[in-house]
């Protein structure tokens, strides 16, 4: 897929999205004329970003739900959390969401974003011998299992000529890896931001090799299906709140670094970088993104990471993105 059919999922779609939300948000607050306070959105979040985003933003105001927020360091406890039933909510990537929807798990993709591929990244010790990809053979490589971890390990490997099993992959989360990284039980480490930028401005990790051309480096709004049967309003209304603000903090940048800073007590220098490498926008889930994933889940059912082949047009409930006008 070209840079520019990707954009016209996110960065080019931006116009849309932000067309979408005047019309979007009545419709979802007249739901809540007879319900009033007594609705409660469980959210799982990563590193305070949408929490500190919705606040920062000013839309986190005149909810007509009530919204509890539970922090996480990856994908993995979320989508266990919302399989389990004690999560409506979170926002993971959309490999560790395939690999939980592949076990059967009763989720949707209800919305999303998508970042900069170059923000998933392959991160050596600033002493390491290993200059790029084509070094990583034989190496240790830490990542997480069914995520975009172990993907990028993967497709990483793959570019280079090699076979998957000239490496050894390592599943460890981010806490772990970033450990096991720092005391050379790992050679290198496979992540996103936040923890990218914090590893190279902090500890003085070195990039390697990077997510372009190889991931679509996209994060989804996952719900269960009972929150989306059950809350259905209250969840277009975190759609759309959080789709404004991802526009608002296209222009605000520092505001949103700074408010995350002070809710998660991450440096927000770091925050900063990651923010400005990102360049997170909103998405709507059409063909053009459906497409997209279905060619890196194809992918990671022959690298083995997913158990079967997906449809991933059964994975997405359009419904919470589709452009207004359309039926």
């Amino acid at each position: 897929m070209t840079a520019a059919s990707k954009r016209h999922g996110s960065i080019d779609r931006r116009g849309l999205v932000a067309a979408t939300l005047g019309t979007a948000l009545l419709l979802a607050g007249t739901a809540f004329a007879a319900a009033g306070d007594s609705i409660v959105l469980r959210v799982g979040d990563q590193k305070g970003g949408n929490r500190s985003l919705l606040e920062i933003s000013g839309l986190a105001r005149d909810l007509p739900y009530k919204i509890e927020w539970a922090e996480f360091p990856a994908a993995a406890p979320i989508l266990e959390a919302i399989n389990a039933g004690s999560l409506d909510v979170g926002y993971t990537g959309d490999l560790s969401f395939l690999t939980v929807y592949a076990g059967g798990a009763p989720i949707k993709a209800i919305g999303g974003t998508r970042s900069d591929a170059k923000t998933q990244a392959i991160l050596v010790r600033k002493d390491s011998p290993i200059k790029s990809a084509g070094d990583l053979k034989g190496k240790r490589l830490a990542g997480t299992r069914g995520g975009w971890g172990q993907f990028l390990i993967d497709a990483t490997l793959e570019k280079a000529g090699y076979k998957l099993d000239e490496a050894t992959f390592a599943p460890l989360g981010p806490v772990d890896a970033k450990v096991a990284l720092l005391a050379g039980s790992v050679d290198a480490w496979a992540v996103w931001e936040p923890y990218i930028s914090y590893a190279t401005l902090k500890d003085g990790a070195r990039v390697v090799s990077h997510g372009e051309g190889l991931t679509p480096t996209i994060t989804f709004i996952v719900a269960s299906d009972t929150a989306i049967a059950t809350k259905r309003a209250a969840l277009q209304d975190f759609v759309n709140r959080l789709n404004q603000a991802r526009l608002w903090s296209l222009d605000h940048v520092a505001d949103y670094a700074r408010s995350t800073a002070e809710l998660t007590k991450l440096p927000e220098d770091v925050l900063l970088a990651a923010y400005q490498a990102q360049r997170t926008t909103p998405i709507v889930i059409d063909d053009v993104v459906v497409t997209e994933v279905q060619a890196a889940s194809d992918r990671a059912t022959r690298y083995g990471i997913l158990s079967r082949t997906l449809d991933v047009s059964k994975a997405v409930d359009r419904s919470f993105t589709v452009p207004a006008g359309s039926n």
